[in-house]
């Protein structure tokens, strides 16, 4: 075989300048890195020794808040039954005797004139019976006053009804009071405004007669 025919392998040379240039330029870049970073090693040695010191704290959670106490009902006191009072009974007023009154002649009498003997004046009859009866009473539906529920207000009122001869109230006096002037004024206008009464009676007839009554209001009954 011809020697012209062999082809020569050339192997490239390294570039010596091109070397140098980048072993400057590193060594350069690694001096400005350590002289940039020598400032901050005593922050960065300060840092690390900070974050070693440090502890964790647990907060404790608080207290827990104890329940309220229970809320205990208490019924309301029961209201003391107020016995009717009883009226003594009604005797009947005996009228006085009126003794005949003789008057004497305005003229002179002669011997056969007889004396004028005047009739006996009589008095009209009792219209009203005296001291305080127990009449039986139809009453109408008590109405519990409004302003008297809101303050739980309840009690008995006793009363003093003036009862005509038809049964019908004419007049009504507080004896006893409640305790609650609503609760008195509404036992009063009710009283004068639907019940009805017995009347009295005295010798077979209806007369007048003043009348002990006791209105009850209690919550229980609403």
């Amino acid at each position: 075989m011809p020697s012209a025919s062999l082809a020569v392998v050339r192997r490239a040379h390294p570039d010596v300048v091109r070397i140098t240039a980048l072993s400057a330029a590193i060594t350069f870049n690694l001096a400005a890195l350590l002289f940039a970073l020598r400032p901050m090693a005593p922050q960065i040695v300060q840092a690390v020794e900070t974050a070693r010191v440090a502890t964790v704290r647990f907060i404790e959670p608080p207290k827990p808040i104890p329940p309220p106490p229970d809320i205990v009902l208490k019924a309301l006191p029961k209201p003391v039954p107020v016995k009717p009072l009883v009226a003594p009974p009604v005797t009947h007023v005996q009228q006085p005797v009126i003794a005949p009154v003789i008057t004497a002649p305005t003229t002179e009498p002669s011997q056969n004139s007889k004396p004028v003997i005047a009739p006996p004046t009589t008095t009209g009859p009792v219209t009203m019976a005296p001291g305080v009866a127990s009449l039986a009473y139809r009453s109408s539906p008590l109405r519990f006053p409004a302003q008297a529920i809101r303050q739980h207000a309840e009690g008995t009122v006793l009363l003093l009804v003036l009862v005509d001869e038809n049964g019908k109230p004419l007049d009504v006096k507080i004896e006893h009071s409640s305790g609650y002037p609503v609760l008195d004024k509404s036992a009063r206008e009710q009283v004068m405004a639907g019940w009805t009464f017995q009347p009295a009676q005295m010798d077979g007839h209806a007369v007048k007669a003043w009348a002990r009554v006791p209105v009850n209001f209690a919550l229980q009954q609403l």
